[in-house]
């Protein structure tokens, strides 16, 4: 019977433990393989943002005349690193085919019920005892500083409404009703009170721990080599350390996702899209409410006693190393929108820089390839990783029993390349 599979999950990031957590609680056996330590990857220092009102994929109209305006100054928020390769220029050419009004339509209202349902999910995991993860539902805000700003937040907003999203528009002032502690510089904002947020480091490690309590192996520090298949679907994979065979196997590699199968002759395009954060302690501006800067493209989240900046999409390959200059552009965008957070006080924080795994037309692969009907694609998810990982969990968990998925997966297929 489905309920007593074993599932062997290839990756120990957020979605990894997520699948891991609802196939467990199904009946099945899990067992976790993952490359480094357990979350390392963006799943550790990421903005943790739980966000319905990300509706709109990365690949949008606009976006590639921004990305090719953006492309010459390294400091932009969307940076794409001039090179001659052929996956990276297939995947513009496919970016460049998505982004369209057409094709955009179709992703708002599956990310839209993709990110409510998954909010959901947060909110049963966090009620349940010993999942303390600073789980906070205060909303978020979209700050402008400039007309062009104010003009692409509203149309956001507007959008948002149609599909049933609330978004209040407030002038400064009114910002500074909802946050008195807070010195506004920006011109207005929008705010969404059906968004949450919580500290990513915290979730990952509290199930962790959950999981492991409840039975689930994990294997550390363990690559995936390849795999032993038979003509339709896989026996085992192969790792350097050992080779483990399961019934079914979910891909949940992120960034890495593409090289995991590339032994199976499988092509999922995908490009590593890096990202920044500096964390810093006892800051002296300390909001409730966790913020988006939208010219800057800068997330602002609060994390316990610790503040959290995050944001800038770096298209360079599979490379982890921090570029203190588009840190730096990061961290100075700060002061326009908000008083009291000087850069020079920024830069003491504690800085990272990981690589979100990036589809040509933003939206994640969610699953089962054809040509190996035991393999469950759950990757892809850009920079909504977070926010999308218990529903992303939740319905590989249905796909794993044959039940019909809560989600309609038709654009999510990840053979919709081939």
């Amino acid at each position: 019977m489905a309920e007593f599979k074993h599932i062997l999950v290839i990756g120990g990031g957020a979605v990894g433990l997520c699948a891991a957590h609802y196939l467990r609680a199904s009946g099945c056996e899990v067992t976790i393989v993952e490359r480094g330590m357990i979350g390392e990857g963006s799943s550790l220092h990421n903005a943790g943002l739980i966000v319905p009102s990300h509706f709109v994929p990365l690949a949008a109209p606009g976006m590639v005349m921004l990305g090719l305006r953006w492309m010459l100054r390294p400091e932009s928020p969307f940076y794409i690193k001039p090179r001659l390769d052929p996956d990276l220029l297939t995947w513009l050419w496919q970016f460049a085919r998505a982004s369209t009004t057409r094709r955009t339509e179709r992703a708002v209202h599956l990310l839209r019920d993709m990110s409510v349902a998954s909010l959901a999910l947060y909110e049963d995991l966090a009620s349940a005892g010993g999942m303390e993860f600073e789980f906070r539902k205060n909303g978020l805000l979209m700050l402008f500083r400039t007309g062009h700003g104010r003009e692409g937040s509203l149309k956001t907003a507007e959008q948002a409404s149609r599909i049933g999203i609330e978004a209040n528009v407030l002038d400064r002032e009114q910002l500074r009703e909802l946050e008195p502690g807070v010195d506004f510089k920006a011109m207005g904002g929008v705010y969404y009170p059906g968004d949450a947020h919580l500290t990513p480091a915290l979730f990952v490690d509290r199930l962790r721990e959950h999981l492991i309590a409840r039975g689930v192996r994990f294997v550390g520090s363990t690559r995936v080599t390849g795999f032993v298949t038979r003509p339709s679907g896989i026996n085992a994979v192969t790792t350097t350390g050992g080779t483990y065979a399961a019934d079914e196997f979910v891909l949940a590699g992120g960034s890495w996702s593409p090289l995991i199968v590339r032994s199976l002759r499988l092509q999922i395009p995908m490009q590593p899209g890096k990202g920044y954060s500096v964390t810093v302690r006892n800051p002296a501006v300390r909001p409730r409410i966790p913020m988006l800067l939208e010219e800057a493209r800068v997330a602002v989240t609060p994390m316990g006693d610790r503040l959290r900046f995050s944001g800038t999409m770096e298209l360079a390959g599979l490379d982890s190393s921090i570029n203190i200059r588009r840190v730096r552009a990061l961290l100075e965008s700060v002061p326009s929108y908000l008083g009291g957070l000087e850069p020079a006080e920024l830069e003491q924080g504690e800085m990272w820089a990981g690589l979100r795994p990036c589809t040509p037309d933003g939206l994640p692969f969610i699953g089962r390839f054809r040509t190996y009907d035991n393999l469950i694609a759950a990757t892809g998810h850009a920079m909504v990783g977070i926010s999308l990982a218990p529903i992303t969990g939740k319905l590989v968990t249905q796909i794993v029993h044959g039940l019909i998925p809560s989600i309609d997966l038709h654009l999510l297929r990840p053979d919709r390349y081939r």
